[in-house]
Formats: C-alpha cells, structure tokens, sequence
C-alpha cells in the first residue's frame, strides 16, 4: 500500500478510489444536464462542497457523498459498498475457522474489582 505524497491521511489506495467515486458524480450530474448549484441546492450543500465531492476531496462527510448519489437516484449502490458477499479475503478467512470470535483475548485479566 503505498501512500500519497500529500498531507492526505488516507492511504493513496483510498484516496484513489475516492477520486473515482467523485469522478462518476460528476459524470452522472453532466449526463443529466444538472447544475452545480443545482445538486448542491437539492442535497443542502454549497456549489463548493459539490466541487470538492466531484474530486473526491476526503474532508467531505460521507453523508455528502451519499446525498450526492441519492440526488442522481444511485443510492441501491451504497449498500453494495462492503458488502459481505464481496469480501474475498473475509470469506477466506471465515473459510478457514482461524477465527470464530472478533473479541480480543481475556487470558490474565481477573474480573475481582
């Protein structure tokens, strides 16, 4: 995993995919002949909040993005975003029943207050 040269928190791996995700808003608001301003008024963001969205700018809330998708009538693919049934390395290691339990270890810890 390499990380971005820039002061972004966020490794360049997810910071690339924002971008892309930013990128296909703004294809679906230039398909639909919409205005910054108006898909900014209808999800209650500025036209520079959209801006920012449109490329991928990770400051923006998620909830943004989200309202950006339901204003272009995406948002069935949110909930495909994670989703379980897509996590190959998960499914592996489900698979494998190296793990039954995501709680950490209780070994050594006395429970007498």
């Amino acid at each position: 995993m390499r990380k971005s040269s820039h002061s972004n928190p966020l490794p360049y791996e997810a910071s690339q995919a924002l971008r892309r995700l930013g990128a296909n808003l703004k294809t679906a608001r230039l398909r639909r002949n919409e205005t910054l301003e108006a898909i900014a008024s209808r999800i209650g963001v500025h036209r520079t909040t959209l801006s920012q969205v449109e490329r991928g700018d990770p400051t923006v809330t998620a909830s943004t993005y989200a309202a950006a998708l339901w204003a272009y009538g995406l948002t069935d693919q949110i909930a495909e975003v994670g989703a379980p049934d897509k996590d190959a390395v998960g499914k592996a290691f489900e698979a494998s029943g190296a793990r039954t339990r995501a709680r950490t270890s209780t070994e050594g810890l006395s429970s007498d207050f």
